[in-house]
This record gives structure tokens, C-alpha cells and sequence, in this order.
């Protein structure tokens, strides 16, 4: 780690020293979304070569961020309680950055931990407690994501199961997410797609998680 300190005695110094090497917030981020092996950290993030996957789980264990632990004779990793209190920083820096987006490219993905985080970001829960119970579900290739929303807050699980609204997932979400688009627009645009379940429920959706006022 001293190879890459800044020579400041300062908070924001040291976070960035910790967590600021690239890939490693990404990391943090699919890792609040649960624990992973490192094939599945490593599906999540398709980009990242296997030698900086590895330096960097390292180095995020020596900083106590995150562990290996043994499970079901295979080994994940997770985030310890330290590690866990980057949350509220992860879905700031999520929402800042969503203002941001541009049109997505041709060769830019959605993963179910990227849009887990999203909707995280987006969730009104107020808005939710005054709606009827909803389970959305969205497809990114076969990855499944699983959200279900009702008056007590919501829940994210990576998996497949019964459903009100079942989502082609796209970059395009992100749109309807960030308020860029209406329901309506981001179906004819094609930034989303519904694979069953009522139109209607789309609207609500876009109530539900939605980043503008």
C-alpha cells in the first residue's frame, strides 16, 4: 500500500488510498449486493484481468474491507462490518454519476449486481408504502435479478421466481431509472422491454425507483 500513498494526513487521502485503486470500488459495490466467489466476481466484472482481480482482493483483505471465508467447501468473499459502511458512499457516488450517463455505447453491460445498486440508489421507500405490494423481476442475458417491493422496504435476490413484471434489462434502464424517460418513451425507444407480465406496471416501476423528484 505505501507504494501509492499521497503524503497526506488527511480522511479522504486514506479512503482513496484504501478503495481508490481502479476496480476496487467496483468490487465493493458487487459485494454489497452479497458474498461471491471470485469465478462470480470475476463473471460480474468482464473486463478485469484476472491478475489485478487477484491484487486487488488482496489488498482490500489487508485493509480489512473484505474476507474469505469457507462455505460449503468452497470459499467466498464478503465484506466485513468496516467494509460494509462504504454503502452509503457507493450508492452517493451511484447517484451522482447516474446525472451523468451518457447514451449508452454498443459494447457497455448491465449486470445483476450493477443494477441491484441502481435500484438501491433509486428506491423512494415512502412512495413504495403507499402502493400495492409489487415483485418485479429483469433478465440481463441469463442472468435473473429478483426485486420485491412492498411497505416494509425492499428486497434484492439474485434468482428466479414468480413475478408481477418481468424486465428486459438493458443499458437503457438506467434512463427510466434517472428520470430521463417516461414509461411509455422508454418502451418505444426500446431502452426497456417487457418479457410478461401488464404494461401498467411499468409505471409503477418508474414511481418506485426513480432518482429525480
Amino acid at each position: 500500500m505505501a507504494a501509492r500513498e499521497y503524503g497526506q494526513y488527511c480522511g479522504v487521502t486514506r479512503a482513496v488510498e484504501l478503495v481508490g485503486e481502479r476496480w476496487a470500488l467496483l468490487i465493493v459495490r458487487d459485494l454489497l449486493v452479497g458474498p461471491r466467489r471470485y469465478g462470480e466476481l470475476a463473471a460480474g466484472l468482464p473486463r478485469i484481468p484476472s491478475n489485478i482481480l487477484a491484487a486487488r482482493l488482496k489488498e482490500l483483505q489487508a485493509a480489512g474491507v473484505i474476507r474469505r471465508i469457507p462455505r460449503l467447501r468452497v470459499v467466498v468473499y464478503e465484506l466485513t462490518p468496516y467494509g460494509r459502511e462504504l454503502e452509503p458512499v457507493v450508492l452517493a457516488l451511484g447517484a451522482w454519476g447516474l446525472q451523468h450517463l451518457d447514451e449508452p455505447r454498443p459494447e457497455q453491460i448491465v449486470t445483476p449486481a450493477s443494477m441491484a445498486i441502481t435500484l438501491r440508489t433509486a428506491f423512494r421507500p415512502l412512495v413504495a408504502a403507499g402502493l400495492p405490494a409489487t415483485t418485479y423481476g429483469a433478465r440481463f442475458d441469463d442472468a435473473p435479478l429478483r426485486v420485491r417491493v412492498d411497505a416494509s422496504g425492499l428486497d434484492l435476490s439474485r434468482k428466479d421466481g414468480p413475478v408481477d413484471l418481468l424486465l428486459e434489462a438493458s443499458p437503457g434502464i438506467h434512463r427510466l431509472v434517472a428520470g430521463d424517460l417516461a414509461p411509455a418513451a422508454a418502451l418505444a425507444s426500446g431502452a426497456v422491454g417487457i418479457l410478461a407480465g401488464p404494461d401498467a406496471l411499468l409505471a409503477r416501476f418508474a414511481e418506485t425507483f426513480r432518482l429525480a423528484a
